[in-house]
């Protein structure tokens, strides 16, 4: 039988990782060996090591589980005190022809599932995503040029020499493939192959793969860029060391951090590279391409499951030299990981809210410290972790405090919407647009120019309502408007996906033609700017509108093109683009990120509308940034329209150094959930009542969550704030190891929490 090791700390929190053998297995005896499953469970299981296989922590296997075999990994040598005789423990099946998970990596997953509080098997899980790149890729037919003349017999006609010269290249493709490349029929490349010019073999497919040209000159750079580039190529290969590049939009920080990524390729070292959306990374791998001749391999939730096989591979076997992915290609296999970069590093979207919860950023710095690696963290509005972490001599700095090529800051301006409301016009009705923002969009269209409209909103409406009886369209699964989707005929739930037909009638009083939209969203605002200006040419840009890489690749190409005058878009639009042509932003609610009491909000509208404003005025001609708010005194339009971000996060770091919130304190959050609302209520009393009370540290809760019902779930939350000092993760654990709780709860536990809905 195989034996789970019963424990509820994580492994690295049981046994230094150091003092593992080198070599598992001998072939005259049994040994025991602990194997962790990717599977969410407390810890791994033992099992014999059969006479003749030898293993190596880190060796993938395949082992018996209940009825079946499951993949799992070569842990370590399990202790003697098991209890059970090796004989009676089952035995490993067998290894995979596999690289072995790295020593570093497997310290990483120990590492995360015990700051996490997740079991370590679902953290191994994430490492192991693409289950169908363990097994070898089955071989596929492909097409090569034979080197052979053609049959005496064979006429070569113009579509055959085209078959043949694309095939010169040594390319090996598919019949179609070759068809698509030389422009003919599938039918003349089969007369190709009967007649011998053309052989057909069997090959076991590979990720195609260019090799980075390190060697490559980059474009020229400024002093302040060189001096900074010079600093992190000599941190590559230099052991351990994080560095803060804080540089203002437009200052060539990619270029900067890509000096670094060429000294680790130098250095034979591999490379990672995270970005927050990986889906509108276009211009950032149009520029790779450019410095390195050769993009790199990509990493996103988009991929096929081919693709993701065959790149896992490509990295488990350290072919893939350059990764550049969205958070979860930090749990990929690099057996020579020598560089990380977290470009846009304050990015929200780093935040991983389900399954195993973590910030991308923070573990990445983990990473790099058990590889003994550099990383760098780029933007151009610093967290205000990162910028403490500075202070306190944690990280470095390098400043970049001017836009490449004498480009200037863009001026930014604020539209008091108390004094300069929108004003309703007849013909087109309700208006989001103010009187001084309409002109502003007039001239800069008048001057050749392009316009961005900003508002961080999906969809028409986020409320629809009855006139007759006010009703609310509410999602029948969540405590969440419907929120509507004009140009789809749909009301949709922005958290579950539940999506219904806007009805003709109320479904509460009958009333006909009764319900109104209530507020705008980027489709309703795009309806008044075509009404507005119907000879400008304006495209929506939100993930909606966008179903992938492609589709944001196409929309860049015509925005670069000149081939839209004014582009609505939600945040998608304010990560990292580089539009010459754009000289307007207008902000059109810019209080929306302020609302609720996200303790965060203030830092992260801040980083928002810094962000959106920055792709103003980024060539020649000169940026202008309007941002429309019934607030024009808050603390954050103030330092948008002084420029001065310092002393905001100055301010904002003081007031939360009082309060002892992040990052000066700690904070946790427990959310409970379950399908019926007493039973969730029965089981937060529960958590409540064995709740841990000591100096230092706050329990608040248990309360109905802001998002009460998700997915049909009730959820209730508590928020546990501590001391840096207290050893907060072995505090929850001692608390919630052994709870009773119903099987329909589920307890889901969030160090360092960024959203608290």
């Amino acid at each position: 039988m195989a034996e789970r090791r019963a424990t509820s700390a994580p492994i690295s929190e049981r046994e230094d990782p150091a003092d593992r053998p080198a070599g598992l297995g001998d072939p005259a005896q049994p040994r025991r060996l602990r194997v962790l499953l990717p599977l969410p469970l407390s810890g791994a299981f033992s099992y014999s090591v059969p006479p003749g296989l030898e293993l190596s922590p880190g060796d993938i296997v395949t082992v018996p589980l209940g009825r079946r075999d499951v993949v799992g990994v070569a842990w370590d040598s399990a202790p003697e005190e098991d209890g059970v005789p090796v004989g009676k423990l089952k035995p490993v099946v067998a290894r995979l022809d596999l690289p072995p998970l790295p020593d570093a990596h497997r310290r990483f997953i120990d590492w995360v599932a015990g700051y996490s509080l997740a079991p370590p098997g679902a953290v191994l899980r994430m490492s192991l995503s693409s289950p169908g790149a363990l097994t070898p890729p089955k071989p596929v037919r492909r097409v090569l040029h034979s080197g052979r003349p053609p049959l005496d017999c064979l006429k070569l006609t113009p579509a055959r020499r085209r078959a043949l010269a694309a095939a010169e290249d040594g390319f090996a493709r598919s019949q179609a493939e070759l068809a698509r490349t030389a422009g003919v029929g599938v039918g003349v490349v089969k007369g190709l192959i009967e007649a011998g010019a053309l052989d057909e073999v069997e090959i076991v497919p590979r990720l195609g793969i260019g090799e980075p040209n390190w060697q490559h000159q980059g474009p020229a750079l400024s002093p302040d860029q060189a001096s900074a580039a010079a600093d992190l190529r000599a941190k590559v290969d230099s052991g351990f060391s994080v560095t803060l590049l804080d540089g203002v939009t437009g200052s060539g920080k990619t270029e900067v951090y890509f000096e670094a990524v060429a000294a680790a390729l130098a250095a034979q070292r591999q490379v990672l590279v995270l970005l927050p959306e990986i889906a509108l990374s276009a211009q950032w791998l149009e520029r790779f391409a450019a410095r390195f001749g050769t993009p790199p391999v990509a990493w996103h939730s988009d991929l096929k499951s081919s693709a993701r096989q065959l790149t896992w591979r490509a990295v488990a076997d350290g072919r893939a030299r350059v990764v550049v992915g969205a958070r979860s290609a930090l749990f990929l296999p690099y057996p020579e990981l020598g560089l990380i970069v977290v470009d846009e590093e304050h990015e929200a979207a780093f935040k991983q809210e389900d399954g195993v919860i973590y910030h991308a950023r923070d573990m990445a710095v983990v990473r790099a410290h058990l590889g003994d690696f550099p990383i760098v963290l780029a933007s151009a509005t610093p967290s205000l972790e990162s910028l403490v972490n500075v202070q306190t001599d944690k990280y470095s700095e390098l400043r970049l405090p001017n836009r490449h090529g004498g480009a200037e800051l863009p001026q930014v301006e604020l539209i008091d919407l108390r004094r300069d409301p929108p004003r309703r016009d007849p013909e087109i009705g309700t208006s989001w647009l103010s009187p001084p923002l309409l002109q502003a969009l007039e001239e800069t269209l008048q001057s050749g120019a392009q316009a961005l409209l900003y508002l961080n909103r999906r969809g028409y409406a986020p409320l629809t309502l009855c006139r007759a009886c006010g009703h609310r369209f509410e999602c029948p699964s969540c405590s969440a408007w419907l929120v509507e989707h004009r140009f789809l005929g749909r009301l949709v739930c922005h958290h579950c996906g539940y999506g219904m037909r806007v009805p003709e009638a109320c479904p509460a009083c009958g009333e006909v033609e009764a319900l109104t939209p209530i507020g705008p969203g980027v489709e309703r605002l795009a309806e008044e700017v075509s009404a507005r200006f119907p000879a400008a040419r304006t495209q929506i840009m939100s993930s909606d509108s966008l179903q992938g890489p492609a589709d944001a690749a196409e929309l860049i190409r015509r925005i670069q093109a000149h081939e839209l005058d004014i582009v609505i878009g939600t945040q998608l639009a304010a990560k990292g683009h580089h539009f010459p042509l754009l000289t307007l932003v207008g902000v059109i609610d810019a209080d929306l990120g302020l609302k609720g009491g996200d303790l965060r909000a203030g830092e992260r509208t801040y980083h928002l509308l810094h962000q959106v404003a920055g792709r103003a005025g980024r060539a020649e001609r000169p940026g202008r940034v309007l941002i429309q708010t019934y607030d024009p005194d808050h603390p954050v339009m103030q330092a948008l329209v002084e420029g001065d971000r310092d002393r905001f996060l100055a301010l904002e770091a003081e007031q939360r150094q009082i309060g002892g919130w992040p990052p000066f304190g700690r904070l946790a959050a427990l959310i409970l959930s379950a399908p019926d609302p007493d039973v969730v209520d029965q089981a937060a009393r529960l958590v409540a009542r064995s709740a841990p009370t000591l100096p230092g540290l706050r329990v608040l809760g248990p309360a109905e969550a802001p998002l009460a019902v998700l997915r049909g779930r009730h959820r209730r939350r508590f928020l546990i704030k501590a001391r840096r000092d207290l050893p907060l993760q072995r505090l929850l654990r001692r608390w919630l190891t052994g709870l009773d709780l119903p099987n329909s709860v589920r307890l889901a536990t969030d160090i360092d929490p960024y959203s608290f809905w």
